[in-house]
């Protein structure tokens, strides 16, 4: 059910209001929330199934995989850690205030906006809640339209888990998104494409609202002639026709070399079978687009080039085949967009440093993928390129480490979060200094003189 204005900003001012009473900073109090969360997503794993399905195709096994499997185990991990990560951090004082002590105390923001998207709608929501529940906040979510089915399952979770005035989820669409924007957050964490982030942080600005961004962009993938060819083609193409494409870091095109273009195209073309058989579209572990808009966005960039492999198209089905292009228009949207979808365009390189320095001039991207034997082109490449983040010889698997905090740069977002870094970004750092009171050195106060001056600046 679609809430209204008024019934949007009363869910709002609960949650000030419940904030306010303090419960949300007892530690034992968002352990015993998370544990909650816990058992809720256990008990609805065959909902959340289903709804993934019926929203993006998605089987059982990606949707445990990547949507709810991360997902418990990353409660776990902040279950386990929380109080340790809670606890003030003592840091060194400065003789200009002795005696005293000081230390970093990591508090709540207050009331918390997260709106995620529609191509890992349950990951992409529930991940960041676990981080603004583990550092004492409330937070209202604001789930993809485009994913209605997951969304409805995301509501009825946090509806049977959480009171309102602590954590709530609105289904709705923009107008619902325009309504919350309007509203003095806290915090907001904001999950999409470059487009609808910068209009969030436009919205942020109003009221002063810290933000983190995850958005996307065209990550690029470079294959060089000493890379494994075998094992790149099968690595990259997991990473790129996982979830139909629809994957914020997926590899968006590959440079391959063009001593071993002819061989790598060829185990790409056996992997994809393999991985989906010779009949993709009756594979049940190969997704659809999410809907018919993106579908023909999606399926217009068949015409930018010339297709190797695949190609193969049916909008009833919102089904589009994993497909491999190249000798692409210098103008084609393939070349300068996102492509978000099981389009891979190949593109042939001869000279490393000049590769580098065309990709080094264009927006920074959410993921840069190496494939490379060469420690030292790994390393060229990395010192060179500019990316939210680096995966060398694989794709996709740096999202996996918790201990690797996962974000953008640039067009490809701001801020991070994953495992100890989700509740350090839903937490003010809180500087803190306490001074004693038996011993006052009269050098900062006036009257001041060159003594005084001659002690300060030897003291500095």
């Amino acid at each position: 059910m679609i809430m209204n204005e008024d019934s949007i900003k009363d869910v709002f001012k609960s949650q000030k209001e419940f904030f306010l009473t303090d419960k949300t900073r007892d530690l034992d109090f968002r352990i015993r929330s998370l544990r909650a969360l816990k058992e809720e997503i256990i008990n609805s794993e065959k909902e959340i199934i289903d709804a993934l399905f019926k929203d993006l195709h998605k089987s059982e096994e990606e949707s445990y995989l990547t949507e709810i499997g991360i997902i418990v185990s990353e409660i776990n991990k902040n279950i386990k850690k929380l109080k340790k990560w809670a606890k003030p951090k003592k840091v060194s004082s400065s003789i200009a205030c002795f005696p005293s002590s000081a230390k970093i105390v990591s508090e709540p923001y207050g009331v918390v906006l997260i709106i995620s998207p529609w191509n890992y709608p349950f990951q992409l929501a529930i991940s960041p809640l676990i981080g603004a529940i583990a550092s004492g906040n409330t937070a209202i979510i604001k789930p993809a339209e485009y994913s209605p089915n997951t969304s409805n399952i995301i509501k009825k979770i946090t509806d049977k888990v959480f009171p309102s005035n602590y954590i709530k989820t609105i289904i709705g669409g923009k107008e619902e998104n325009q309504i919350l924007l309007d509203l003095p957050f806290d915090y907001i964490f904001f999950t999409g494409s470059p487009v609808l982030g910068k209009i969030v942080m436009e919205k942020a600005s109003k009221n002063l609202t810290p933000i983190t961004l995850e958005l996307g962009g065209k990550s690029p993938c470079i294959v060089d002639e000493t890379s494994n060819i075998k094992l790149s083609a099968k690595r990259i193409a997991f990473g790129k026709f996982l979830n139909s494409g629809q994957t914020c870091i997926a590899p968006d095109h590959v440079f391959i070399h063009k001593s071993i273009k002819d061989e790598f195209v060829s185990e790409l073309m056996k992997v994809i079978n393999t991985f989906y058989t010779d009949n993709q579209e009756k594979s049940k572990d190969f997704g659809r687009i999410i809907n018919e808009l993106h579908f023909d966005r999606v399926s217009a960039l068949l015409q930018d080039g010339y297709i190797i492999f695949g190609g193969k198209v049916n909008r009833e089905e919102k089904y589009i085949s994993p497909t491999l292009i190249e000798n692409i228009k210098q103008d084609s949207e393939l070349l300068h967009s996102e492509i978000f979808g099981p389009i891979l365009p190949i593109i042939e390189f001869e000279n490393i440093d000049e590769l580098i320095e065309t990709i080094r001039v264009k927006p920074k991207p959410l993921a840069l993928y190496i494939f490379s034997s060469s420690k030292q082109t790994q390393n060229k490449i990395m010192s060179k390129i500019s990316s939210g983040g680096v995966c060398v010889n694989d794709t996709i698997m740096h999202l996996v480490p918790e201990n690797l905090p996962f974000g953008g740069v640039g067009n490809s977002g701001m801020g991070s979060y994953h495992g100890k870094k989700s509740f350090e970004t839903f937490s003010h750092q809180r500087s803190v200094l306490i001074r004693g009171t038996w011993l006052d050195i009269a050098l900062r106060y006036p009257p001041f003189t060159k003594k005084k001056l001659s002690l300060i600046k030897k003291l500095i």
